[in-house]
């Protein structure tokens, strides 16, 4: 029960017996700035260096990238053909374990019909699609098509489904295994069934756990102190996923990277252990992924701007979360059309002059710009609060 003594007050006069007046603090009256892509700008320093001398290479959770690409474990987005194309660019795709791919014997079909569905026939498709059980023998098989096309298999599940598929993938051969949720964090409570114990999990996998998503330091320091091997950043950023729409859930994707950045580095200097830092969703240009590479991350995982690839699965399509819920959207279904093949979206040439193509390139003249010839380097440019960078001076352009 609340008593007067416990609601804050303060005299609204000097004299004895002066009418008081209650104070009420209301949350909004402390609300913390929050950046997204259009909010920053990066600012120039004072050297730049050659394209060609900028190194866009690191290793990430034990697999070797020759650029900072991953492709979200999204069915329109990664099969076993798209993982060895990413692969031979340098990239990483991830398969998802709950998707149309471990579902069906000849998932192509099914992609097709909902590739082709009226819109307002989509959900009820998706949802009679992701009702078919997974296979276990689907999964060992996928997996052994993935290295067959040239690519490490990185595949991904929900917690609900890690400690089933987890042991499996890894006694098949899978190289990493990603546990994606809407939100992850370190300690999970649920009364109908037992919940994945992350710490317990990373321990006995014989393969490297990455964990995601999540957009807060604390948690991202407390599942780094569980054994992520990686942590994704970003809830709702994504094109295809209603997550803050239907949940009111998310932080500008700017904010987020460097707030779990900063969790990564200080978790370096107390352990000595690096954990790459992903920044997942809300990029379709070349300067929002040059922008997320800034804020802190290590590696940007994409999902509609690569559907648009002639290798994607989704025929020109792309949909969110494969496992929908009974009442409530995971996902929808948006049309992104196919531009090219994958080699172009990533390394030109852009036809287009707004951003979308030749994104790998324009990261690397981003960082040559800036001085940076690694991505460690770019992650210490400067980032300044700019909302109008993007308007000023282009009237002519947003005429056309």
């Amino acid at each position: 029960m609340l008593h007067e003594s416990d609601v804050p007050v303060i005299q609204s006069g000097a004299q004895s017996g002066a009418a008081q007046r209650r104070i009420f603090r209301s949350k909004v009256d402390h609300l913390r700035p929050t950046y997204g892509f259009e909010d920053v700008s990066l600012a120039p320093g004072i050297n730049t260096v050659e394209p060609s001398d900028v190194d866009l290479g690191q290793t990430f959770a034990g697999i070797p990238l020759a650029i900072p690409v991953l492709a979200a474990a999204m069915d329109a987005v990664v099969d076993a053909r798209f993982a060895g194309a990413l692969a031979r660019l340098g990239g990483l795709a991830v398969l998802n374990l709950e998707g149309v791919q471990v579902r069906y014997d000849d998932p192509d079909a099914v992609l097709a019909r909902i590739a082709s569905a009226p819109d307002d026939e989509v959900q009820e498709l998706l949802a009679e699609a992701y009702a078919v059980p997974t296979r276990e023998e689907l999964i060992a098989r996928r997996i052994e098509e993935i290295h067959a096309a040239g690519s490490p298999a990185a595949v991904a599940a929900t917690p609900a489904a890690a400690r089933r598929f987890g042991p499996f993938c890894a006694e098949h051969g899978a190289d990493l295994f990603l546990v994606q949720s809407q939100v992850s964090s370190a300690r999970h409570l649920a009364t109908g069934y037992d919940p994945l114990e992350l710490a317990d999990f990373t321990r006995f996998m014989p393969i490297p756990v990455a964990v995601g998503n999540t957009t807060n330091a604390e948690a991202a320091f407390a599942l780094m102190e569980q054994g992520a091997a990686a942590v994704f950043v970003g809830v709702g950023p994504g094109a295809a996923c209603t997550t803050r729409e239907v949940l009111g859930i998310g932080v500008p994707q700017v904010t987020a990277v460097s707030d779990v950045a900063a969790a990564r580095d200080a978790y370096l200097a107390e352990t000595g252990r690096y954990v790459p830092v992903v920044a997942d969703g809300g990029m379709r240009r070349g300067g929002e992924i040059a922008k997320a590479i800034a804020a802190g991350a290590d590696a940007v995982m994409l999902g509609s701007p690569l559907a648009r690839a002639e290798e994607a699965p989704g025929r020109g399509t792309n949909w969110g979360m494969a496992a929908p819920s009974p009442t409530l959207p995971r996902g929808t279904r948006i049309r992104v059309g196919t531009v090219g093949t994958l080699e172009r979206i990533l390394f030109g040439p852009a036809r287009v002059t707004d951003g979308s193509e030749n994104l790998v390139g324009a990261l690397r003249q981003s960082m040559a710009a800036l001085g940076a010839r690694t991505i460690r380097e770019m992650q210490q440019v400067e980032i300044v609060y700019a909302p109008a960078v993007v308007t000023e001076g282009k009237s002519w352009q947003r005429g056309r």
